[in-house]
């Protein structure tokens, strides 16, 4: 079973094009994406990897990661497109 957190996350346009995503809460995650699905998407892998940093460098992981599980409702905000 994957282990999920809860994080608020920043989906800023730029002005070259694309998405950038950041967590206020845990500045070293930024990732980017085309598109704000595809920006979305890519914070797992972000994450992962600042993870294994984290594990790498014998850092504890930040107390601002509250983990998570989906037996129960997860309240969260997203943009919805409607054409």
């Amino acid at each position: 079973m994957k282990t999920l957190y809860k994080l608020p996350l920043v989906l800023d346009p730029q002005p070259e094009g694309g998405f950038t995503v950041t967590c206020p809460v845990l500045p070293e995650l930024i990732t980017e994406g085309d598109t704000p699905e595809e920006a979305i998407e890519n914070v797992s892998d972000a994450l992962s990897a600042l993870l294994e940093a984290y594990e790498y460098l014998k850092r504890p992981i930040p107390s601002v990661l509250e983990r998570t599980t989906v037996n129960r409702a997860v309240k969260f905000e997203t943009l919805i497109a409607v054409p």
